[in-house]
């Protein structure tokens, strides 16, 4: 992961097949539907932190918010003791250890006389060093600075926009102009450059879909700067910081019909999985 090019574990970054083939490791057969609702299925407590051992985590971020934070609200939805609820609870095993003692709701007897606490003087709870984890270094934990790992912002944009089929990019243009809606000229022609850089047909794509006449659009890179950005444009051609009124894609007519609103009815109409050059 240290060799990639890009950081893996970042969000905004795609995964080629090419790079990272997909092993089918089997599959999962619903045959049946839930008995009872609630009990079932709104008591269920999925947690990604609640795994066996040999399985680890990697540095993802979101990722590791999440193992904090799916314990924390089963905890508040549904009490401390949520593991004792049958939904949560493994099959054939009717007093699982789980490491947890008291709290509101603990029904199973509460491990009775055993102790809790250790070192104790039977041996009971001993840690067991040698099935430890190994300590993984993660990086700086007091900050991150995404610039540290992360200086091209359009090369992965480029690939995802071209491993598109024409209907997903239309909809893409389609979309891009409808929630820019009544942004300024100046902001329209930004994205648009931004769009170009990632790939020349997308910015093209976008401006069309816009009705911006792509030979109006600076497209030479952006500064990082925004406010340099800003007085650049300015003094180019004032009349871009003015507001701009909504107006339909040009290019929403070219969409199939399941594609010209954002509430896409079914979207496997405009996406196959195994045609998609990415790991999605």
């Amino acid at each position: 992961a240290k060799n990639l090019p890009y950081n893996p574990f970042d969000l905004t970054k795609m995964w080629l097949k090419k790079d990272f083939p997909l092993m089918e490791v089997g599959e999962f057969v619903l045959n049946r539907n839930p008995d009872n609702y609630f009990a079932d299925v709104e008591q269920a407590a999925f947690n990604p932190a609640n795994n066996v051992p040999g399985i680890g985590y990697s540095p993802d971020r979101m990722l590791q918010t999440r193992l904090f934070a799916y314990g924390d609200a089963q905890r508040y939805r549904l009490g401390v003791n949520h593991h004792q609820i049958p939904v949560n609870s493994p099959l054939g095993v009717e007093n699982p250890h789980s490491y947890h003692r008291d709290g509101q709701m603990r029904v199973d007897g509460n491990m009775g006389s055993e102790l809790h606490y250790e070192p104790n003087s039977y041996g009971n709870w001993t840690d067991n060093h040698k099935d430890a984890e190994p300590i993984q270094d993660g990086g700086d934990v007091y900050q991150y600075d995404f610039r540290e790992d992360d200086h091209d912002y359009f090369t992965q944009p480029g690939m995802l926009f071209r491993g598109m089929t024409p209907e997903q990019q239309l909809v893409l243009f389609e979309n891009t102009a409808r929630n820019m809606g009544d942004s300024t000229l100046q902001i329209k022609h930004r994205h648009i450059t931004h769009c170009y850089m990632a790939d020349p047909d997308y910015g093209k794509g976008v401006a069309e879909a816009m009705g911006i006449d792509i030979n109006d659009v600076d497209l030479t890179p952006m500064l990082s700067d925004s406010h340099e950005t800003w007085l650049k444009d300015n003094a180019r051609n004032s009349d871009l910081n003015t507001q701009t009124e909504p107006t339909m894609p040009k290019s929403a007519m070219d969409l199939p019909p399941e594609g010209r609103d954002t509430n896409v009815a079914d979207p496997t109409t405009l996406y196959s999985w195994k045609k998609d050059p990415h790991v999605l």
